[in-house]
């Protein structure tokens, strides 16, 4: 009887043992607080609890990924553990902590934390520059920092704050102060402050002042039409060329502006030491003189151009002239008309170097045209040839027969006359008056293929119909050859006639079926 009574309270201890068990499992809610911004290296500070819950508890400080950081136990119960970091530009990220005790874990909320740089080395920069010019013009002042993140800005117009209500009217943009039509009265000093905010605490970053002037255009005493301020310049671009002089050789440097209104000055710099100036009265040009030798670097050079309102530098060109050498070769390519059949061919002349090359077309060891130095992008030569891309393309533009031989070219340094060619391997050219594609191939193909198997099924057709005619022909005569009273021996013998005639007749069946 107590067997029976220990039985029927087996499964009401086996569920409490499960409650009590499932109850001491449950997780744990542990709270993290933090920054979620502070500035570059500074101090910050994690906080994780976990309320109601009996010591000792072990917390540990995540960041992205779950990449441990630090780790703090509570020994004392309800006690916080503190994690302290310093902040580094690879601290940007998410954080959370994850509390354990016996038998229960826990991970708390999550923490995104930002990492604010301070501006430094602000300063204004101008468009144009310098800061001048017409009334009814634009100009854009920008407030650029060395580095910083997270940043506002505030501009100043003789040392006062710029606001919306300002007068006279400015637009503020990010970084940018704008004047979309300068008047007299935005002339003046400007500068900008650069600044950001964590919390409570502001840091800060001002720039110099720059002076923006403001030019009036004026009323001609004899004329009432206003006299307009000359065009900008655009920036300058740079070129430059070589020359044979006697037994040496010479540079020039061209130095040019494609809009503006002259009068301007030009001057050159080579590795940032100006080298001469030049003011052009009547163009947006100059050149300038300087000393070249192949084969050699002769430094880095830049034009600038000025004017009363701007200063321009144009892009660095290095003033080094390689000299023509290397492989040569040839490459030819085809092109086709919508029907598929050949329209014309381009032959490309190409070499491993050379700074100022001078190419030369043959056609069966014939020059195809003189030896000038004419540099156009495209010119013609003879009715069915013509040159591109100064002369390093030679254009097929009809096809005949004429056309068929063997094509090469060579290449010297232009400023050299006197200088050794260079010469690619011949390349064949065949011209012929039919010419069928891959397509057209595929397709001829293919309809032979059809025309043979159509002759082949109605041969084979044909056999069978000769075949079945045949058989019943044999039926035929067989049938009128034995009459109702013929002894059996004749009739054994007609059988036997019979199935040698089937037999050949199977003989040959099969041979035609072979």
């Amino acid at each position: 009887m107590k067997n029976l009574q220990t039985l029927n309270f087996a499964p009401i201890l086996a569920l409490a043992s499960l409650f009590i068990n499932i109850s001491g499992s449950i997780d744990l809610h542990p709270v993290l607080t933090g920054p979620h911004m502070a500035y570059l290296s500074s101090r910050v500070a994690f906080r994780c609890i976990v309320s109601d819950s009996s010591p000792p508890i072990t917390y540990e400080l995540m960041g992205d990924g779950g990449v441990p950081i630090a780790t703090g136990t509570d020994l004392q119960g309800d006690q916080p553990a503190s994690f302290f970091l310093k902040v580094a530009a690879t601290s940007e990220g998410s954080y959370r902590c994850k509390a354990t005790t016996e038998g229960s874990t826990g991970v708390s909320n999550i923490i995104k934390l930002s990492v604010v740089t301070p501006a430094s080395n602000t300063r204004v920069t101008s468009e144009p520059f310098p800061p001048v010019a017409y009334e009814g013009s634009r100009i854009v002042l920008k407030c650029n920092v060395t580095k910083g993140s997270h940043l506002s800005y505030t501009w100043f117009f003789n040392r006062k704050e710029v606001i919306s209500l300002t007068s006279p009217p400015f637009h503020l943009t990010g970084n940018e102060l704008v004047m979309a039509e300068v008047t007299p009265e935005h002339a003046g000093h400007y500068s900008c402050m650069a600044w950001s905010m964590v919390h409570d605490t502001r840091r800060f970053s001002g720039s110099t002042e720059v002076k923006v002037k403001v030019k009036v255009s004026y009323l001609s005493p004899s004329s009432p039409l206003v006299i307009p301020p000359p065009a900008y310049v655009s920036k300058p671009k740079i070129s430059f060329s070589i020359f044979k002089e006697g037994d040496g050789y010479r540079g020039n440097v061209t130095c040019w502006s494609s809009r503006g209104s002259p009068p301007v000055n030009f001057s050159l710099s080579v590795d940032d030491k100006e080298i001469d100036s030049v003011t052009a009265t009547e163009s947006l040009v100059a050149w300038f003189p300087v000393a070249m030798v192949p084969g050699l670097d002769m430094g880095v050079a830049r034009c600038r151009v000025k004017t009363e309102i701007q200063e321009l530098m144009s892009e660095p060109v290095t003033l080094e002239v390689v000299p023509v050498g290397g492989d040569v070769k040839v490459e030819v390519e085809y092109f086709y008309r919508a029907d598929s059949r050949l329209a014309a061919a381009s032959l490309s002349c190409l070499f491993s170097r050379g700074t100022f090359p001078y190419i030369s077309w043959l056609l069966n060891d014939s020059v195809l045209l003189p030896e000038t130095h004419a540099d156009t992008q495209f010119q013609p030569v003879q009715p069915h040839f013509a040159l591109a891309n100064r002369r390093h393309s030679l254009v097929l533009t009809m096809l005949t027969s004429e056309e068929t031989g063997y094509y090469r070219c060579r290449v010297r340094d232009s400023y050299d006359d006197s200088g050794p060619w260079v010469e690619s391997v011949a390349v064949l050219v065949r011209v012929t008056e039919l010419f069928i594609t891959t397509t057209e191939a595929i397709s001829i193909a293919f309809c032979c293929f059809l025309l043979l198997m159509l002759a082949v099924g109605v041969a084979c057709v044909y056999r069978m119909f000769a075949l079945n005619h045949a058989h019943a022909q044999i039926a035929t005569t067989i049938s009128d050859a034995l009459p109702l009273s013929a002894p059996a021996s004749h009739l054994r013998d007609k059988q036997a006639q019979t199935t040698s005639t089937n037999s050949d007749v199977l003989s040959q069946t099969r041979e035609i079926t072979v």
